[in-house]
C-alpha cells in the first residue's frame, strides 16, 4: 500500500456506507456523510438514497469510520526559530496523515509568540504553508521568562485562542492570579504546565526503577503541589484554567475536587502518559524522555479511568520534535520530548480494543471537548459546521516505520510498534488534503 496528498476538492462529496460516528451529539450509526462547499450539509442515516448531487463524488467507505477531524490542543511547531525540527508546513502533512484537522501550536519558539504580530505571522505562513487548520496559543509572559503579563486582550483579537507559557510553569503565583483575573475579563483560558522546575531537574519519574537505571528522579509531588497551588487560584478569580498535561493518581484526585466545587477547570492528559509507563524507558531509550516523565503503571490506569469517566477532558499529542543531535545523547542529557501527530489516533485506539474506552468517548476527547474549549467551529457533524473530517479503519493492522513519518523529526516512542487503526482520509474544509491508498 501507499500514501498519496490531494489538493483540491472542488465539487461536493458524498461518504456513504460508512459508521458515523459524532461525538458532538452522542451519535454512533451506520449512514452516510454529504459534504458540499466546505460545510456539512448532513450526516444521516439513508441519505445517499434520497438522491446524490449532480457532479458529487460518492466514496464507498466499506463500514469505515466516519468522524469530525481531531483536535490537537498541544504541539509544538518549531516555526519560527526551529525550522529543522519542524515547520507548520511538515507539522499540517504529519497532522493530516493522521487525522488532526486542527493543530493548536505552542508559544516555545524564537521569538516567543508573545506578541500580536508574531500571532499573525504564524497565522498567515500557516494559510500559505499549511493543509490543515493551524491556531496558535499565545505566551502567558513575555519571551515566556514568568516575569511580565502579555497582552492577552489584544493577542486574542490577533487571533489567539489560548494563554500558555508553552512547556514552562509559572513559579510567580501572583503573575498567574493577575493573569487569570485579567483572562476571566475576557473568557480567555489559561494553559498552564503543572511541573515545578525546582522539583523537576531530574530525567524520569522517581521511584525504584530511576535508582536502578541511576538517574535522578522527579517527584510526583513536583505536579500536584503546582496544581493545589493553581486551583487555588481559580478559586479566588474564577478565571478559566486547562491543566496541559496530567500524568499521575495525586493530580486527579486534586482536579476532582476543583471540578466538585464547581470551579472552570479542565485537564488534558497526553497519548504517550496514557500509552507509557516509566518502565518503557527501558535501557536507557531516550524516546521514551518526556516533560513530565512517564510515572507509574498505576498512574497511566488511573489516567484511562479518569479519560473514560471524563473528569480528564481532552487527550493531546503533545508532539514536539527534537532532532537526532539532542536524542542521541546520554539519557540524563537528552531533551525530553516525542513526536505525535500521526500517532495520536491509532494510539488512542489502543484504549477502544482493550475495552477501557467507548469510541464516542474517545473522540469526544480528541476533537469535541477541545473545540469547545478554544471556542473553534470544529470536533462536530452537525449541519452547517465546517467539513473537517476524517476516514479511518479503525481495525487496519500496521507497524510503525519512522522513515515513513512526515514530521520533519523522528524522535517517535512507537518505533517499530504494532498498531490497529489507519487513517485512509484526512478533509479540511471539504478538500481531500491525505488519502491512504
Amino acid at each position: 500500500m501507499r500514501e498519496t496528498a490531494r489538493g483540491s476538492e472542488p465539487h461536493p462529496l458524498m461518504l456513504v456506507n460508512a459508521r458515523v460516528v459524532d461525538p458532538s451529539r452522542g451519535s454512533d450509526f451506520h449512514g452516510d456523510v454529504l459534504l458540499s462547499e466546505g460545510v456539512i450539509r448532513d450526516a444521516a442515516f439513508g441519505l445517499a438514497a434520497g438522491g446524490i448531487p449532480d457532479g458529487a463524488e460518492v466514496v464507498d467507505c466499506k463500514g469505515a469510520i466516519v468522524a469530525p477531524g481531531l483536535v490537537d490542543m498541544r504541539a509544538f511547531i518549531g516555526e519560527p526559530g526551529a525550522e529543522h525540527r519542524e515547520t507548520l508546513a511538515s507539522a499540517s502533512h504529519a497532522a493530516a496523515a493522521g487525522g488532526v484537522t486542527t493543530i493548536v501550536c505552542q508559544p516555545d519558539t524564537d521569538p516567543a509568540v508573545d506578541d500580536p504580530a508574531i500571532v499573525d505571522f504564524i497565522l498567515r505562513r500557516a494559510r500559505d504553508t499549511a493543509v490543515v487548520r493551524v491556531h496558535p496559543m499565545a505566551a502567558l509572559t513575555k519571551g515566556r521568562r514568568g516575569e511580565e503579563m502579555t497582552e492577552i486582550g489584544l493577542l486574542q483579537a490577533a487571533g489567539a485562542v489560548a494563554f500558555t507559557d508553552g512547556a514552562k510553569s509559572l513559579t510567580s503565583a501572583q503573575i498567574l492570579r493577575r493573569a487569570l483575573t485579567y483572562a476571566r475579563d475576557f473568557d480567555a483560558l489559561i494553559a498552564h504546565h503543572t511541573e515545578d522546575a525546582t522539583m523537576s531537574a531530574g530525567a524520569m519519574n522517581e521511584g525504584a526503577f530511576a535508582s536502578r537505571l541511576g538517574l535522578p528522579g522527579i517527584p510526583r509531588a513536583a505536579e500536584t503541589i503546582v496544581l493545589e497551588r493553581d486551583l487555588r487560584l481559580v478559586a479566588g478569580t474564577r478565571g478559566r484554567y486547562h491543566a496541559a498535561s496530567l500524568t499521575c493518581e495525586d493530580s486527579l484526585d486534586v482536579l476532582a475536587r476543583a471540578k466538585e466545587a464547581g470551579l472552570p477547570v479542565t485537564a488534558a492528559a497526553s497519548i504517550n502518559h496514557l500509552s507509557f509507563n516509566e518502565m518503557d524507558v527501558g535501557e536507557y531509550r531516550t524516546y521514551f524522555k518526556l516533560s513530565p516523565p512517564l510515572r507509574a503503571e498505576d498512574d497511566r490506569k488511573a489516567l484511562i479511568r479518569a479519560l473514560a469517566s471524563g473528569l480528564i477532558d481532552v487527550v493531546v499529542s503533545d508532539h514536539n520534535p527534537q532532532d537526532v543531535e539532542m536524542k542521541r545523547l546520554p539519557f540524563a542529557e537528552a531533551e525530553p520530548g516525542a513526536i505525535g501527530l500521526e500517532t495520536l489516533l491509532p494510539a488512542a485506539l489502543r484504549l477502544v480494543h482493550s475495552d477501557e474506552i467507548d469510541l464516542v468517548n474517545l473522540l469526544r476527547a480528541l476533537s469535541t471537548r477541545p473545540a469547545e474549549l478554544l471556542g473553534l467551529r470544529a470536533g462536530t457533524l452537525r449541519p452547517g459546521a465546517p467539513a473537517d473530517v476524517v476516514v479511518f479503519d479503525a481495525n487496519m493492522p500496521w507497524v510503525l516505520d519512522p522513515a515513513q513519518l512526515k514530521s520533519r523529526s523522528r524522535n517517535t516512542p512507537f518505533d517499530e510498534a504494532r498498531l490497529s487503526g489507519r487513517v485512509l482520509r484526512t478533509i479540511v474544509a471539504g478538500r481531500t488534503v491525505y488519502e491512504y491508498v
